[in-house]
């Protein structure tokens, strides 16, 4: 192993992201990494192809963290819900998740992470896609989960994993849908000798 391997390997990984469910799809990867969320506001040119915004968002949090700590490896992350042409981001209120849930019912949509990895000599950009199929949701199954709050601080207001009810079928990675490609972090992280 070349010393500059070794090197990165003692390197503290920062992740800039509060997302308790990025968390735990890192730490199936590391045994110890740090929390630091990101505190720049997120602005992207949303006229941009998906896939180019979350990269643009996932760079600005790992920017704004790695300024704060500069000898550390940094990963950000950003995930929005793409329908018909549009960015769902995280819903205003209630009433706007049951207008983004009602939108999604019985269609498919696709969900984009875009993550950056930022250190002394790393510099990696990149983003997965999920293609997700939702059942049809009754207004009644909606309103009841709209209730529970969980919808509340989810891009596209819904979480994968909170209901077996909500999705048909994905194409491409769950975590992604979740916030986080795991196998596509796992690959970068291997890449630049974090992980063996």
């Amino acid at each position: 192993m070349s010393v500059a391997a070794i090197h990165l390997i003692a390197m503290e990984i920062i992740l800039a992201s509060a997302s308790p469910r990025r968390r735990e799809i890192l730490a199936h990867l590391l045994p110890a990494f740090s929390v630091c969320p990101a505190t720049c506001s997120e602005a992207a040119d949303f006229s941009q192809p998906p896939d180019r915004i979350v990269e643009q968002l996932a760079r600005q949090k790992a920017e704004n963290v790695f300024l704060q700590h500069p000898a550390a490896i940094v990963l950000g992350a950003d995930t929005i819900v793409w329908a018909e042409g549009k960015v769902l981001g995280k819903p205003k209120d209630a009433a706007d998740a049951v207008r983004m849930l009602r939108s999604l019912s019985g269609k498919a949509h696709c969900v984009y992470t875009g993550y950056c990895l930022l250190g002394p000599s790393v510099d990696i950009g990149g983003s997965a896609v999920t293609e997700v199929c939702f059942h049809d949701l009754t207004d009644e199954w909606i309103a009841e989960y709209v209730a529970t709050g969980s919808p509340l601080d989810k891009a596209g207001a819904y979480g994968i994993q909170d209901d077996a009810r909500l999705v048909r079928s994905i194409r491409g990675s769950y975590t992604n849908v979740v916030g986080l490609p795991e196998e596509e972090i796992a690959a970068r992280l291997t890449e630049i000798g974090v992980l063996p």
